[in-house]
């Protein structure tokens, strides 16, 4: 069965140079950088000073945040998302492109392709194999930032597509949604730290790695090898899926993975890992290295 029309939630570079050639970036067509690393390890703001496709902006995912909350990267409010991204110059009529940096082709970029769709924003799509492959294509590259012309963005929130620490607890007697995770083995089994935290999972949640639905080349796989690897995993695209991570940034390539094939409605703990590790009791923490000590 073929997947439904979806708008686009990937463009490639092909595309997008194309759309730059014809001068289509402006008021219809955004392009934003959403690049993010550890500050010991790269500096992201800086990386964009010096280079970055042309006509983009930087979307600083630190400032787009729920600054109040002890967790990272949480969603900010409705007026707080539509203040930065009117600043930006991205109004509901247009159609947002977002990449990032990472060496893997894609990492942050998915999270902003869903933050933007948990606000109401229909039109927006990560560019397939990101920066990197970009570059390795010999699209341009500038330093010279462009200022956009301030928009109206209007933000409701879409509860459908998030989920809170309450409904994960109550998930798991429950069993209304299934649960995918998708941080390294290791962290999932809890048998090697998860940045400076003990690891783990929530009870009779599934374990795909987000890097098993990239390319050796960080493209997405095809629609027929994301459809298999849901499958082998036992996911049944068919019914309700919430995803989960770290920190709530990875969690978004399972949502991602499951839009390519025509699944539109996963939901992403957004506190994650970081939030049920300090917030649920020890007995909804799953560790293989814990069942070793006992």
């Amino acid at each position: 069965m073929a997947p439904k029309v979806l708008g686009r939630p990937l463009v490639t570079a092909k595309w997008l140079s194309e759309a730059l050639r014809a001068g289509r970036v402006g008021t219809s067509l955004r392009v934003l950088d959403t690049s993010w690393y550890p500050p010991q390890q790269r500096n992201a703001r800086q990386e964009f000073k010096e280079r970055h496709i042309p006509g983009a902006s930087f979307f600083d995912i630190e400032e787009c945040r729920d600054q109040s909350s002890p967790y990272d990267f949480m969603l900010p409010s409705e007026s707080h998302f539509a203040d930065y991204v009117g600043r930006l110059g991205v109004s509901n009529d247009t159609h947002v492109v977002v990449y990032d940096g990472d060496e893997l082709g894609t990492f942050y970029a998915p999270r902003a392709w869903w933050m933007f769709r948990a606000f109401g924003h229909k039109e927006v799509s990560v560019l397939n194999g990101g920066f990197k492959n970009w570059v390795k294509e010999g699209h341009p590259v500038t330093a010279e930032i462009s200022q956009p012309t301030p928009a109206v963005f209007k933000a409701k929130l879409n509860m459908a597509l998030l989920k809170t620490f309450e409904e994960m607890i109550q998930n798991v007697g429950s069993l209304r949604f299934q649960v995918v995770d998708s941080r390294p083995e290791g962290r999932f089994r809890g048998t090697e730290l998860d940045q400076g935290l003990e690891s783990g999972h929530i009870p009779g949640a599934v374990n795909i790695p987000f890097h098993s639905f990239l390319t050796e080349t960080g493209h997405e796989k095809s629609i027929e090898e994301i459809q298999q690897i849901f499958r082998e995993k036992k996911v049944d695209l068919s019914k309700p899926l919430t995803a989960t991570c770290r920190k709530g940034v990875t969690a978004c390539h399972i949502a991602l993975a499951a839009y390519l094939c025509g699944k539109r409605d996963v939901a992403v703990y957004d506190g994650s890992w970081s939030e049920w590790f300090h917030r649920a009791p020890p007995r909804y923490k799953v560790s293989e290295l814990k069942r070793n000590k006992a």
